[in-house]
């Protein structure tokens, strides 16, 4: 497909970086540069320098016979621009990224009126994410599937845990009779799917699917904490911050903000009169121990600087506070709040490229297979994916235990109808199946592609 991207930051390089590695043709647009030298160094992509908004430039990218343009740059209104001049291009899917609170209740108006396909909002993409992992604190990560039917979650195994030094098949049948499933294991830099010979060890990280309630019921076996998350802190006031007090004030959480800014927390004050807003240094040790840090029941760093976050974040887990999440957009600072003890890092970045590789890989695939939703796990080492099967997708009704998948491909559930199956030998594949399928490699855009060869075993 014929891409073009405006604006080269964290999200238009990112997303540069997928869909060329998946073989689109991508012409990326920005006003810098060094930016543009960096880009065009380290991808196959053709760069072009001006004003993202200008009707010439398109026309000079190739708008005319472009299939997607994306629009990431750092200004809401010429992101939206774009779009519109794009669309009157005759460009079929458009894509901003809209970041102001300002815009929130007009989404649907924006995008009625301006001709944009789809609008991301990453701060409030990530918001919605922390406010998950509050409600269900024993989880390192949480990803939805069909309509929240279905949840992904991954954690990390401790000593203490039984889990440990145990091979799955040797698992009690409290467990295994429960309707979730191991779906992949992250230990060191190797990601794995695992089957029932799979000893698991401590520091691994486990990603187990099945609905909420049997998730909630595992974590329940293995000890985890259950209690209700009452008192949050928050270092950092902006956008995702203010998303995310919505939500928290919401659910009848207590929440502290600390942010330097001044008009930032007469602005947060004024919007969100039962929350505490704090003006000062949320790195200041000093006052994180006057406003009692240490007794919140969570502690989450969204300050602009990732650096400041994951430092912060590693105090606070020291200090004791039981649930700690950071906003981290660098991948390799993820694996080092990890190995530190940081278990829940949000990635405002990655959680945007994922929205927008789900849609152009659905385009490809508009005869298919539909693709619902899309997650980068293990750092970005495997995919979760959801479709939907179509009468088009290959061996229907075709017991599982007959195909033959390709190496590091699991089908984790199916949902049929109002029923949520663990698969089993035995489970077959039917029209119109919900089917979340975890992936070591990337690039899957079918239900057909996680078949090898034929997809038959010899005999099946």
């Amino acid at each position: 497909m014929n891409i073009i991207i405006a604006g080269a930051g964290k999200v238009g390089g990112t997303v540069a970086e997928h869909l060329s590695g998946e073989g689109h043709s991508v012409t990326i647009l920005d006003k810098t540069d060094a930016v543009l030298e960096r880009l065009s160094n380290q991808l196959d992509v053709m760069c072009l320098k001006g004003n993202c908004a200008s009707r010439d430039l398109l026309l000079e990218a190739g708008a005319r016979e472009c299939d997607v343009l994306i629009a990431a740059t750092a200004s809401d209104e010429i992101n939206l621009l774009c779009c519109h001049c794009a669309h009157n291009l005759g460009v079929p899917y458009t894509v901003a990224r809209v970041r102001g609170t300002e815009y929130a209740n007009d989404l649907d108006t924006l995008k009625r009126d301006l001709g944009v396909t789809m609008l991301i909002n990453p701060e409030l993409a990530s918001a919605v994410e922390i406010s998950r992992l509050l409600r269900f604190p024993s989880a390192a990560n949480i990803d939805t599937f069909a309509r929240g039917r279905v949840e992904l979650i991954s954690f990390h195994i401790q000593e203490t845990d039984f889990l440990a030094g145990r091979s799955l098949a040797s698992l009690s049948s409290k467990i295994q009779d429960l309707p979730i499933l191991f779906c992949a294991v992250e230990r060191g830099d190797d990601v794995f799917i695992p089957n029932g010979s799979t000893v698991l060890a401590r520091e691994d990280r486990v990603y187990v699917a099945g609905t909420p309630n049997g998730v909630h019921q595992f974590f329940k076996l293995l000890g985890r904490q259950t209690h209700r998350i009452k008192d949050v802190f928050i270092i950092g006031g902006g956008r995702i911050a203010f998303y995310l007090l919505v939500q928290l004030e919401r659910l009848g959480m207590s929440c502290k903000v600390v942010e330097k800014g001044d008009d930032r927390c007469r602005q947060l004050a004024e919007e969100f009169p039962h929350s505490l807003i704090i003006h000062g240094d949320g790195t200041d040790p000093e006052l994180l121990e006057e406003e009692r840090m240490a007794a919140s029941d969570a502690f989450i760093a969204l300050t602009d600087r990732d650096e400041d976050n994951l430092i912060i974040s590693l105090y606070a887990h020291q200090a004791g506070v039981s649930k700690v999440v950071a906003k981290s957009n660098r991948q390799n600072y993820t694996s080092i709040a990890h190995s530190a003890g940081v278990e829940s890092v949000v990635s405002p970045k990655l959680t945007t490229a994922g929205q927008i590789l789900r849609m152009v890989r659905g385009l490809q695939n508009s005869k298919g297979s539909a693709m619902i939703a899309l997650y980068r796990i293990a750092e970005g080492r495997a995919e979760a994916m959801e479709f939907v099967a179509a009468p088009t997708t290959q061996h229907l009704g075709v017991p599982l235990k007959d195909l033959k998948l390709k190496k590091g491909v699991l089908i984790a559930v199916i949902v049929r109808g109002a029923k949520v199956i663990i698969p089993e030998g035995s489970t077959t594949l039917e029209s119109g199946d919900n089917v979340i399928v975890v992936a070591r490699d990337s690039g899957i855009l079918d239900l057909n592609d996680i078949y090898e060869g034929g997809g038959l075993r010899a005999g099946g």
